[in-house]
C-alpha cells in the first residue's frame, strides 16, 4: 500500500495544474506527499489537444505557448467581419504536449511527489477517514493507494440530469499552405461561413502560427458527433471554399467533444468530503462556451 497525503487521479490539464499549484497552497511552504496517477499508454490517456485562453500580461505557462495574438476577428454568415484589438489581454495557444513538458520539468524534482502509471478503479472512504484508491498497473497487477484527500479528474460514466444537453464537437487540421494564406497577427475566432448542419450550428476558426501555417478547426454545437469522414469533408469545404487556402498539406489532426449542459456536477464524489472531482468532471466547463477553468 502506497500512502500519501493527496492522490491526484489523471495527469491531464486538471490533474497536472493541481499538482503544479499544490506547493503554493501548502501552509508555510510545507511539501505535501502527493501521488499523481496517470493511466498507462493506451485508450484511457487523452489524445493530444490544443487549449486557448485570454490573459493579460505574462502568465505562468507562457514558456509553453505556441503563439499569442492581440487581434480577434468574427465572421457572420454573410461574410461581414468584425475585428477587435483586445490589449492588454492576449489570446494564447498552448498544445498539450508543450504544457505537459513544462509542468513535468517543474515537477521533476518536487519533494514528496511521486508519479504512478496505473488504471484507477474504485475509490473508497475507509472507517479511519482515509481514502483507498484501487488501481492496476499495465500488467494487470494491483496497485494499492491510500490518502487523506483524493482529487479525481476521470470523466463520469454518464452526465447528470439536465434540461439542456448539447455537444460541442470538433475536428482540426494543422496545415501548411504553399501560398501565404494566413495573417499571423489575427485569430479568426468564429467564422459562420461554414456549411450549416440541419440541427444545431457550425463555425470554423483559424489559429495562425505563421503566414503558411495554422490550426484550422470545424466545430458544431449539436446532438451528436460526426464521423471522421464527415468532419474532413466539412474542413475541406471550409479551407478551400471559404478560406481559399489553395494547395496545402495536413500535418496533423485533433478531435474532441465537450459537453454543453446546464447539469449540476458534483464537486464531491458521492457527497464525500474527502474525494473531489476536478476539471470537466467537476463541472469546470462553462456551458455557454465550452471554455474550462
Amino acid at each position: 500500500m502506497l500512502d500519501a497525503e493527496i492522490v491526484v487521479v489523471g495527469a491531464g490539464a486538471a490533474g497536472l495544474s493541481l499538482a503544479h499549484r499544490l506547493p503554493a497552497a501548502a501552509p508555510h511552504g510545507a511539501a505535501s506527499s502527493v501521488v499523481l496517477v496517470d493511466p498507462p499508454p493506451g485508450p484511457l490517456r487523452p489524445p493530444r489537444r490544443t487549449w486557448c485562453f485570454w490573459e493579460a500580461g505574462c502568465g505562468r505557462f507562457d514558456r509553453a505557448a505556441t503563439a499569442t495574438w492581440e487581434w480577434l476577428r468574427v465572421h457572420g454568415r454573410d461574410g461581414t467581419a468584425v475585428r477587435r484589438h483586445i490589449a492588454p489581454a492576449r489570446y494564447k495557444m498552448i498544445r498539450s504536449d508543450d504544457f505537459e513538458a513544462l509542468v513535468e520539468r517543474d515537477l521533476k524534482d518536487r519533494p514528496g511527489l511521486r508519479r504512478v502509471e496505473a488504471t484507477v478503479g474504485a475509490v473508497t472512504v475507509l472507517p479511519d477517514a482515509t481514502v483507498r484508491v484501487a488501481a492496476t498497473d499495465a500488467s494487470g497487477a494491483p496497485v494499492g493507494l491510500r490518502a487523506r484527500w483524493v482529487f479525481d479528474s476521470r470523466p463520469p460514466d454518464r452526465l447528470p440530469a439536465a434540461r439542456t444537453r448539447l455537444l460541442q464537437h470538433f475536428r482540426g487540421w494543422f496545415v501548411r499552405t504553399e501560398r501565404p494564406a494566413f495573417d499571423p497577427g489575427v485569430v479568426d475566432l468564429m467564422d459562420f461561413r461554414t456549411a450549416q448542419p440541419r440541427r444545431g450550428l457550425s463555425f470554423g476558426y483559424v489559429l495562425p502560427t505563421g503566414r503558411h501555417t495554422a490550426l484550422v478547426e470545424y466545430t458544431e454545437f449539436g446532438p451528436a458527433p460526426l464521423t471522421t469522414e464527415a468532419y474532413d469533408g466539412a474542413l475541406e469545404d471550409y479551407t478551400r471554399r471559404v478560406l481559399r487556402t489553395g494547395a496545402m498539406e495536413v500535418l496533423s489532426t485533433e478531435q474532441g467533444v465537450i459537453p454543453m449542459t446546464d447539469a449540476v456536477f458534483e464537486r464531491r464524489a458521492g457527497g464525500c468530503d474527502r474525494v473531489f472531482r476536478i476539471g470537466v468532471a467537476g463541472g469546470a466547463t462553462r456551458a455557454s462556451t465550452g471554455y474550462t477553468f
